[in-house]
């Protein structure tokens, strides 16, 4: 598989994200799924400690075993859960770690990630504190999520000169949701920063998986969303995905392959963050990672679903 970089990392071009486990998937689950993605050819490994309420990095950690060093392992800190007020002071950053690093089993986290803003707290505190973490080997690299274009050069100002600085921002992207084209991914080629979109099939619409007419199927993440489920399965959100669909298919792709490409079309995307809940899913993700549309499909993807509108 392809590779890209975040700061000093080199991660495959497709990542697994891993809110599934200790949620949707028990242990056994889990360790089919992070085996699939190894053999696989995946090294970006996603999750959060507040994922599967604080399981997520244990059971990754138990699944990784001794093929930690094989990957590069990234989870965020920041929320609220039982026992963790949350936030990004320094103290916490430092309560925050310890505890992923031992849910995780290991002794460095390689991307640590500020999971969401946090108004209470200057930047500047956020990032001397994760600054400390990388000089004492405790995490290799840091970055955030969430965050506008302007919380990202407010975060370039507070970065000492000399100092190690958020090296990627991971917020939702996809063909259905293109609010980064809005100044956040130029922001990121301005400052050398990567991005990792998330929800790139727009939790499952883009998998071609849900049709007009037809109920979603049982046991994905939209048909669990009951009442909410109509939302992200509006007439006009579908017929823009058969229309993506017809596209794809008529240059030998699926819609899965033309959501993974497109993205990956962007220069600072340096990878595309799925979730999996069976290993043939990670198979076909992966696969999805190595088609790179030529630009008259980009402008046909611009025509059928065209930028956000600026706000």
């Amino acid at each position: 598989m392809d590779t890209r970089t975040i700061g000093s990392l080199t991660v495959s071009v497709v990542g697994l994200g891993c809110n599934n486990f200790g949620m949707r998937l028990g242990r056994q689950e889990t360790e089919a799924v992070v085996g699939a993605a190894l053999d696989a050819g995946i090294t970006l490994f996603d999750t959060a400690d507040i994922y599967g309420g604080t399981k997520s990095e244990t059971y990754l950690g138990a699944a990784l075993g001794a093929r930690r060093d094989e990957i590069v392992l990234a989870t965020k800190f920041g929320g609220q859960y039982e026992g963790h007020e949350g936030g990004a002071s320094a103290a916490y950053v430092r309560v925050a770690v310890e505890d992923s690093l031992t849910r995780l089993g290991t002794d460095c986290i390689d991307l640590y990630q500020l999971h969401m803003p946090d108004p209470k707290t200057p930047l500047t505190e956020t990032i001397g504190a994760l600054g400390e973490l990388v000089s004492e080997g405790k995490i290799r690299e840091f970055g955030c999520s969430n965050f506008d274009t302007a919380l990202l050069e407010e975060a370039a100002a507070a970065t000492p000169a000399e100092g190690p600085s958020f090296v990627s921002v991971q917020n939702q992207y996809s063909i259905l949701h293109r609010e980064p084209e809005n100044g956040v991914l130029t922001e990121c080629e301005r400052a050398g920063m990567s991005f990792l979109p998330y929800f790139p099939l727009a939790l499952g619409v883009l998998s071609g998986k849900y049709r007009a007419g037809q109920p979603p199927p049982e046991g994905t993440r939209i048909a669990a969303m009951g009442d909410r489920a109509g939302d992200h399965l509006t007439e006009e959100r579908l017929a823009r995905v058969q229309a993506l669909d017809d596209l794809a298919r008529r240059h030998g792709h699926s819609v899965l392959d033309l959501a993974f490409g497109w993205l990956l079309s962007r220069a600072p995307v340096a990878s595309v963050i799925a979730g999996a809940t069976r290993p043939e899913q990670i198979a076909a993700n992966a696969a999805a990672g190595a088609w790179q549309p030529g630009e008259d499909v980009l402008v046909e993807v611009d025509a059928i679903a065209p930028r956000d509108p600026a706000v």
